[in-house]
């Protein structure tokens, strides 16, 4: 018994120590610097009772009495928020190389190879070759192009499943797991070419996405309070291990499958990554290939699920604008062919309906954490080295100062304002903006282009379809969309004669 006695008044000292130690450390920055306007914090933890599911929200509730720009403390380690459209672009252009790296948190050190990945690698050589490769040679234009046929072979498979299931009338149908799949196998299909289509194999990719994206949405604590990550009280670190782990072993199966020629000499991401690999062996290691296939894959599903189910969603509960862009495709394309990728840039209505649902439901409401190598001032406040910026784009793109007074309105017509779309900071910006973007465009306008031209959309009842969000760090639907479906005369005989 007296050993246990012993350890507990051990900790209790330890735990008192920690917290005169931080509160004079935190009390004393604070003094010293001219840190942006901060809520009140509470012993050890700060204001880390903040950090809760929607945060989006919380911080934006906070800048309206904190002000466009405020700090918080999360345990030991200063955050500060900005809400506002010009403090953010200084963030992310003028200062952007001060900012360009990233903190280093549990998820970047288990689930993305020790902060290596192009998304969690901080700005050094390795990342800036990271992002040469992605924006070069992995998701270059050229590349793209000659995944045309893949990307429209999924969409095209898609749409044609879709079909059968609603060609006899109306049925009721739930979008998401289509979209899923059709994204999945498209960013399968560019890396690793499984045409095979292995039911075990796509099945648990799907399951090890899930899972860490699970993971990355998870408000960890242990980030800020390292006394926490001792006792791992909700297994979230064992869990970190395990889904590493498994992520890991899947990754390196695809990349022996490859080596062994199981693919062929198709000239998929990983075959051309491999063929880097022998002529700089040294760089090109399994570790930095599977982080950045991990990185393109994650990104790559994610963004075009979300967006199209919420851009959906928000057709049905405004069928009038549904309505005027079935029109526009009708007028523009006919009803002898099926809308193509090249066809996207001649539909300016479509593509500003993309631009309102990512200002409404971005799947990014905060882009992602930047953190500070420098001592930097932004909007007349002092940024100290090493603190966590994050950008709140939820708060700015339903500023009325920015969008007007009809800010909470869907209405893609704001869009026709020449340069609006540049306001909306969709993939980021600078140095750390998504090199995806490119493939998510095409993505994006060729698959909503497909479900609006070849089907007919109803809502299941007179209610409007739910826009209330998930908790967590993207921004999903609380409530899954389904929605009454029926394929168009147009769908039936084009998808006959062209599948």
């Amino acid at each position: 018994m007296e050993p246990f006695l012993y350890y507990s008044l051990f900790t209790i000292i330890v735990a008192f120590i920690i917290i005169i130690t931080l509160t004079k450390a935190n009390t004393s920055l604070s003094n010293k610097k001219n840190l942006p306007p901060c809520p009140p914090t509470l012993p050890i933890i700060g204001n880390l009772h903040h950090l809760k599911p929607r945060l989006h929200r919380t911080l934006y509730a906070l800048s309206q009495t904190y002000g466009h720009i405020f700090s918080l403390w999360f345990g030991s380690r200063l955050v500060v928020v900005v809400s506002c459209p010009t403090l953010a672009q200084q963030c992310l252009t003028k200062y952007d190389t001060v900012l360009a790296n990233r903190p280093r948190f549990l998820t970047g050190k288990y689930l993305f190879y020790n902060h290596t990945s192009l998304v969690f690698s901080s700005n050094n050589d390795h990342w800036r070759n990271l992002r040469r490769i992605a924006t070069m040679d992995v998701l270059s234009m050229p590349r793209l192009n000659s995944f045309f046929e893949t990307r429209r072979d999924e969409v095209t498979r898609f749409i044609r499943n879709l079909v059968a299931d609603t060609s006899m009338g109306f049925a009721r149908v739930q979008l998401r797991p289509r979209i899923t799949e059709k994204s999945l196998n498209n960013m399968m299909r560019m890396h690793d070419d499984c045409s095979d289509r292995d039911d075990n194999r796509a099945g648990r990719f799907r399951e090890i996405i899930r899972e860490i994206l699970s993971l990355v949405d998870a408000n960890n604590k242990s980030d800020f309070l390292p006394l926490l990550r001792w006792f791992d009280f909700d297994g979230f670190v064992k869990r970190l291990k395990r889904v590493g782990e498994e992520a890991d072993v899947f990754w390196q199966g695809l990349l022996e499958e490859h080596r062994n020629g199981e693919h062929g000499n198709n000239d998929t991401m990983i075959q051309h990554l491999l063929l880097l690999q022998k002529l700089q062996p040294n760089y090109y290691t399994d570790h930095i290939i599977k982080g950045l296939i991990q990185d393109m894959l994650l990104a790559g599903t994610n963004t075009t699920v979300l967006t199209m189910e919420w851009t959906l969603s928000a057709l049905l509960n405004h069928p009038e604008i549904l309505r005027k862009a079935k029109e526009e495709i009708d007028n523009h394309i006919g009803k002898d062919r099926l809308v193509d990728e090249s066809d996207i840039p001649n539909l300016p209505y479509l593509q500003n309906i993309i631009h309102e649902t990512l200002r409404l439901y971005s799947p990014s409401p905060l882009l992602l954490p930047h953190f500070s190598s420098d001592e930097v001032n932004i909007g007349g406040f002092t940024i100290p080295r090493d603190t966590i910026v994050l950008i709140n784009s939820w708060a700015m793109r339903r500023d009325p100062k920015l969008w007007g007074d009809d800010v909470e309105c869907f209405k893609p017509e704001r869009f026709e304002k020449e340069g609006e779309a540049n306001k909306l900071m969709a993939f980021g910006l600078g140095r750390r903006a998504c090199p995806g973007s490119g493939l998510a465009n095409r993505i994006m306008g060729l698959t909503l282009g497909l479900l609006v031209q070849c089907f007919e959309w109803e809502r299941l009842n007179r209610e409007e379809i739910d826009m209330r969000e998930d908790k967590g760090f993207t921004f999903a639907k609380l409530v899954p969309l389904e929605a009454m479906c029926k394929a168009r005369p147009i769908s039936k005989k084009l998808v006959k004669h062209e599948i």
